[in-house]
């Protein structure tokens, strides 16, 4: 195809004519070397204290009342509102009037202000002029300005396009002897889209978009199938620097080529991008309700970019899960046959922070204690091969660092595929994590997609128009209707078109439950069948306490159905809370590590009250955290877990064990093992470290509610105590799938997040005595198994509802005379499917010491250990000395041990 410009309809063109745009878009545009280019630069820049409420409302808070305001308009970006002075380089003006009626709800958050109204004459024409300039005005009776500043825009145009809310996924779409090309950009003056013949080289043919002036969206309908070929949007839109040409890839790309510079054009149901068998391969149907999840958090690198069993060009790639009988995938496999459920994998959509090629791989050396390790990790961080991901650059195609060749847009998409097609063959589901919070970058830099497409309309603002980065870089706001659907849209298309399993959703909190439940929804009936959603559910930031919407954190998903991580339970097993430093590390012992009854040097003399309500909190969580479920409490108290104190919130704050993810370990934060460090004495063996990493594991297997581990738990994975891994490279994130080394004592972790506490590092570091040998890492991982397969054998571990969990659940030893580093249940099997047994008694001894608890109601019967336990395979041999004596009904339980009997 030569290069050419089609030009678009004769209303497109009048539309131009009426902003004052320039000449259409042509070629020159779409090989440009730069990524955006100032066609019309500002004549002065303001920030965004005002707010529409809809398509005619504004409300500038903060405003004096005096004068009168005008909203003045400019195609060009040319207007000048200096103080004192009259406005100049405006196409004209609309006079506002003050507006005493009702406001549209969700601005509640906004500071007291003038709400002034667009009037009937005017209002026709607000569509057009949003596509230039806009800025508000307050004048003096000689019009002299007091005040100016520009309007943030959603409600305008979640108000003003409401229909585009009812488009179909935009993007490319290729089918029926066309490819068609949707980019929803309202306030863009013009739009084309530039096809490209390959990842480089010039464009072969640059096609003008239509406007739709009902949806807001522009399209470009091309005869042919343009498969294989790349594209890119350019779009001319008003930004505070002027107006601006943004060569752009689509938001809704579902394929790219190296390092994102353009999108791919494909259909994801084509043969050619499916593996073989992959309409046929079915995921495992091990998860019939939510709290049926068993759930492994695993980085893609992380799992086989040590791995010398993998071949070489697959180590860190989707491909090295295809390869069955390697090391990391022989793990996997046996987790799978105990009763792992779901493979959680970490960011696997378009990342914005790692190098698709050429990126740097150090080699760092060092002592146990030393600082050259993480020095040369630091001078690569950067360029390197290692991110967590949590900087999304594209929400719907993967990432290309995975690929064995990023270049191709289609071999990220079919080695995907083969990725989750193994891990179902394996008989595991394969979860995704996703950030739909918030985006790598915005503004107009060169990876910033979504703010180039629209700005201002797709990050959350404050109140003087600067995005919000609450969450650590620029939130999103889903709560705005278009962005809203891009998550929809998104977690969709993952659904349907890779077979994604379930989905953990990043700093969920920040996102309102409505759209959270009508993503359920929608995903549900694209997907055909039930997709779990499970997420983070902090309460912080802007949005904190309802501030903006009802969000979709812990106390406000109550009843949703939607799962959220249990901080209730891993602060009580692990001691302290996740932001701890300094000897607070030390000092705030949890209900494994010793609280009250084996201290460590920083911990001091604590009161024995602690420990009693540390082991209360533990039972809570085992229960699933349900507000309504009645715990025997330490002060002898039988009272609901939504009145057990937890920093001031409930323990129990679910309505269903289904919205409970109980961890005592994941990416974020030191890892199990690592806690442990700090907080248990020095002179605890190697042996034992290894055994309360068992103890927290088994926490969360007989805990009510999903199961959620980070991998590497189980082989007492260790980060050399860093406390935020996302950026340290491999070094520091390794997994060693021989069992030899759990990588502890391997450099002091990076000094950026660990710096400060380096003093008190080095020590822990420097003893080898801490290290763990082969054979503890094999005890953990074999011990691990073995849980996973109690949790397996029974649904009373996994009951999906409150009415049955405070029906079947017993808990005994409890009250002010209990043995409290002892928790002890009963589960009452009679007539419950799956049940397995009429009766389970578990038991945690979390103590140096063993202990014999009493349950009166079980004397009589008959029980006996958990056919794991009896058999010759069992990893924790010490479990086997537990009794039983029916007469008394009297358990003597091993020190550090959890242990099952069953009657059957």
């Amino acid at each position: 195809m030569t290069r050419t410009t089609l030009r678009a309809a004769g209303a497109l063109l009048s539309c131009l004519a009426a902003t004052g745009a320039h000449a259409a878009i042509g070629p020159d545009a779409c090989d440009s070397k730069t990524f955006a280019t100032v066609l019309h630069p500002a004549a002065a820049h303001y920030d965004a204290r005002a707010v529409w409420l809809d398509g005619r409302t504004i409300q500038w808070p903060g405003s004096a009342p005096a004068g009168s305001v005008k909203l003045y308009h400019a195609a060009r970006g040319t207007i000048a509102a200096p103080k004192g002075e009259q406005v100049t380089g405006a196409d004209g003006a609309i006079r506002l009037d003050l507006f005493s009626g009702p406001v549209p709800p969700g601005f509640t958050y906004l500071a007291p202000g003038p709400v002034l109204r667009v009037g009937d004459a005017d209002a026709a024409r607000l569509p057009d002029l949003h596509r230039g300039q806009l800025v508000l005005v307050r004048e003096d009776a000689a019009g002299r300005v007091l005040d100016a500043t520009r309007v943030q825009v959603a409600g305008a145009l979640d108000d003003l396009y409401a229909a585009a809310a009812d488009l179909p996924p935009l993007g490319v779409d290729v089918g029926s002897g066309r490819t068609r090309f949707t980019v929803w950009a309202p306030t863009a003056q013009q739009a084309a889209v530039c096809v490209y013949g390959g990842g480089t080289g010039g464009v072969r043919a640059v096609y003008q978009m239509d406007f739709d002036r009902r949806t807001g969206a522009w399209h470009a309908a091309l005869p042919g199938d343009l498969t294989g070929k790349y594209y890119k949007y350019a779009v001319d839109v008003p930004v505070d620097a002027g107006i601006v040409r943004n060569l752009v890839t689509d938001p809704y790309s579902i394929g790219l080529t190296t390092d994102s510079k353009r999108s791919y054009i494909a259909r994801l149901d084509a043969p050619r991008l499916k593996p073989a068998g992959w309409d046929t391969t079915p995921a495992p149907q091990t998860v019939k309700h939510q709290t049926d999840m068993v759930v492994y958090e695993l980085h893609v690198r992380d799992f086989s970019r040590d791995d010398a069993s993998v071949p070489a060009a697959q180590r860190g790639k989707y491909l090295a899960f295809t390869d069955t009988g390697s090391d990391g995938m022989k793990h996997l496999a046996a987790l799978a046959r105990s009763g792992l459920t779901d493979i959680h994998l970490l960011p696997v959509y378009d990342i914005g922070s790692v190098p698709e090629t050429a990126c740097a791989v150090p080699q760092p050396t060092g002592t146990p204690d030393g600082d050259t390790q993480q020095a040369l990790v630091r001078r690569t961080a950067e360029t390197d091969c290692f991110n967590w991901g949590y900087d999304p650059f594209h929400y719907n195609a993967p990432e290309g660092s995975y690929a064995t060749d990023p270049a191709d847009g289609a071999r990220r998409i079919v080695e995907f595929r083969q990725m989750v097609q193994s891990l179902h063959r394996t008989g595991l589901r394969v979860g995704m994590d996703v950030v739909y919070n918030h985006t790598f970058i915005a503004g107009q830099n060169e990876k910033s997609v979504l703010d180039r497409v629209v700005p201002g309309y797709y990050h959350r603002l404050d109140a003087s128009g600067a995005i919000e980065r609450s969450t650590c870089c620029d939130n999103t706001a889903t709560e705005h209707r278009m962005m809203g659907k891009l998550m929809i849209d998104s977690v969709a298309l993952w659904a349907k078109e890779y077979k994604i399993d379930s989905f953990r959703f990043d700093l969920m909190g920040h996102q309102p439950r409505a759209v959270m439940e009508d993503l359920q929804r929608k995903v549900n009936a694209v997907a055909g069948r039930n997709v779990q959603l499970i997420g983070e559910g902090w309460n912080f930031g802007e949005v904190a306490d309802g501030a903006r919407f009802v969000q979709a954190s812990q106390l406000s998903l109550n009843g949703s159905g939607i799962g959220t991580f249990n901080d209730r339970l891993r602060d009580a097993v692990r001691g302290g809370s996740a932001g701890d430093s300094g000897e607070a590390m030390f000092s705030r012992q949890g209900w494994i590590n010793g609280l009250v009854y084996d201290p460590n040097a920083h911990a001091g003399a604590r009161p024995a009250a602690d420990l009693l309500k540390a082991a209360d909190l533990v039972r809570a969580g085992l229960a699933g955290s349900i507000r309504s479920y009645r715990l025997h409490t330490s002060d002898d108290k039988t009272v609901p877990l939504e009145s057990i104190d937890y920093n001031g919130q409930p323990a129990g704050y679910a309505s269903e064990p289904g919205e409970v993810v109980n961890y005592v370990e994941n990416h974020d934060n030191q890892t199990l093992f690592d806690i442990d460090v700090f907080k248990l004495p020095p002179s605890t063996t190697a042996q034992d470290r290894a055994r309360v990493q068992v103890l927290g594991m088994a926490v969360d297997a007989f805990a009510q509610g999903v199961a959620y581990y980070h991998a590497g738990i189980d082989v007492l994975r260790s980060k050399s105590l860093d406390r935020n891994s996302f950026n340290s490279g491999d070094w520091f994130n390794r997994i060693d799938w021989t069992y030899r080394d759990n990588h502890f004592g391997t450099g002091l972790p990076p000094a950026d997040d660990n710096g400060r506490d380096w003093p008190l590092l080095q020590p822990l570091l420097a003893d080898a005595a801490i290290k763990p040998a082969p054979a503890d890492i094999a005890f953990a991982r074999d011990a691990f198994r073995d849980l996973l397969a109690i949790r397996a054998s029974s649904t009373l571990f996994r009951l999906p509802t409150a009415a049955a969990i405070r029906q079947r659940l017993r808990f005994f030893n409890t009250g002010s005379s209990q043995v409290p580093t002892v928790v002890a249940a009963h589960l009452d099997g009679r007539g419950l499917a799956g049940a397995g047994f009429a009766g389970i008694a578990y038991f945690i001894n979390v103590d140096k010491v063993g202990h014999t608890v009493t349950d009166a109601e079980a004397a009589g019967k008959r029980l006996h250990l958990h056919p794991v336990f009896l058999s010759e395979h069992v990893a924790d041999k010490r479990a086997t000395q537990a009794t039983f004596d029916g007469a008394t009904g009297a358990f003597s339980i091993p020190p550090r041990t959890a242990v099952v009997f069953v009657e059957d």
